[in-house]
């Protein structure tokens, strides 16, 4: 079972779960990340670390929130592997309010 990044992780791009990664796992798009399933371990490291929550486990990903589970898959074989934390998005704290932002995702 892998964990997958869901919409809260749109247009904030927080990367503080990259730094606890082992497996370098996360890849990095314009204005999100995702997980790669077949690199993550299940470690659960990156929970934690995610500011606005947007990690879960596959089996406990929100019902709204299923078709992330494909996406982080197909978008972790086109992004580039990121290994080190950056600076969250300009407005980051902003959108880390905002729900219902998927029409904000960048691929």
């Amino acid at each position: 079972m892998a964990y997958v990044v869901c919409e809260a992780c749109i247009r904030c791009k927080y990367t503080d779960c990259v730094d606890v990664c082992p497996v370098d796992c996360f890849h990095e798009g314009p204005n999100f990340l995702v997980i790669d399933p077949d690199e993550c371990i299940d470690c659960t490291l990156c929970v934690a670390e995610c500011p606005v929550e947007a990690i879960y486990a596959e089996d406990d990903v929100p019902e709204d929130q299923r078709d992330f589970i494909a996406l982080n898959a197909e978008l972790a074989k086109v992004w580039k592997v990121i290994t080190e934390r950056k600076d969250p998005l300009p407005d980051a704290e902003e959108w880390a309010k905002v729900k219902n932002k998927r029409d904000q995702l960048i691929r």
